[in-house]
């Protein structure tokens, strides 16, 4: 994609600091691109609650990877990043990448109410559950603890690495050809969370165990612990929609973009093991 200015291409990634805006981020850094990183607090102000701060992030921007926070599952989500995809258009942003959920009714509203916009390419990308929750995000203290509880069940996912999520983003930004499409992003195999414990497990050297834990009980042990009810109702929806097997399928669409494999997670478990993350009082 060429800027519009002849100058450098302009990115705005929102948020720029969370799994895959910070990835995505640095990557087009690296390709001499300039990115504007939005987020409440950083040199580039955005807030998807505020859109008083919309107008000025977009400045002079050519292109936009929007990761839509908390999730586009939550109320309202629909109609904000509709309202934000028609404000970019307007201003001037010739590409839009859109993270979004597989297997996800209210997710897939929100992408509806991007894609077929006239006058921009969009593109969404539906990865599955990221390699990196465990090291970096939700279930990192579950690991550190020893013990997996989750409402699961045996329910397999096709656990996809961040790196290979920010690269086809990367991809999708600078290159051409994907203007509509949506690429399901998984990793090569399944996997249920037994066997993530197993793999983390087996190559770390730290015991990491898998309890399935039934909805109600999982529900009421995060509000004993004091967890905001939205977040909790939040995880309800995510876990009570998609650990039914829906998801439980792999695809090329990594390969397709990248021309390569994505990455497996016993690769994943490997770095991680070799950056020293699940060491005791470590974290990423």
């Amino acid at each position: 994609m060429q800027a519009r200015t002849g100058k450098k291409m302009r990115v705005l990634v929102v948020p720029g600091n969370g799994k895959t805006g910070r990835r995505v981020a640095m990557k087009l850094m690296g390709k001499d691109v300039e990115v504007r990183r939005g987020s409440r607090s950083g040199d580039v102000v955005f807030d998807w609650g505020d859109r008083t701060s919309w107008a000025g992030a977009l400045e002079r921007v050519d292109a936009v990877y929007m990761a839509y926070v908390p999730d586009l599952s939550v109320p309202g989500a629909r109609e904000t990043v509709g309202a934000f995809a028609d404000l970019a258009i307007g201003m001037g942003v010739k590409k839009l990448v859109l993270l979004s959920g597989r297997g996800e009714a209210k997710a897939l509203a929100a992408e509806e109410a991007v894609l077929g916009k006239e006058g921009v390419d969009v593109t969404v990308v539906r990865p599955a559950w990221f390699n990196q929750n465990f090291d970096e995000g939700e279930f990192y203290e579950l690991v550190m603890g020893g013990l997996i509880v989750l409402p699961a069940g045996d329910v397999k996912e096709p656990f996809i690495d961040v790196e290979d999520i920010a690269d086809v983003v990367v991809a999708v930004l600078m290159g051409d050809g994907h203007g509509g499409e949506v690429y399901e992003l998984t990793g090569p195999r399944l996997m249920d969370f037994d066997e993530v414990a197993v793999e983390i497990s087996s190559r770390s050297g730290r015991r990491v165990v898998y309890e399935a834990i039934e909805m109600d009980a999982f529900v009421a042990g995060l509000l004993g612990q004091g967890m905001p009810e939205d977040y909790v109702g939040m995880l309800r929806y995510l876990f009570g929609e998609l650990m039914d097997g829906r998801n439980a399928y792999v695809t090329d669409d990594v390969k397709r973009v990248l021309g390569r494999d994505a990455k497996d997670f016993r690769a994943y478990v490997d770095e991680a093991v070799k950056n020293g993350v699940w060491e005791v009082n470590v974290k990423a």
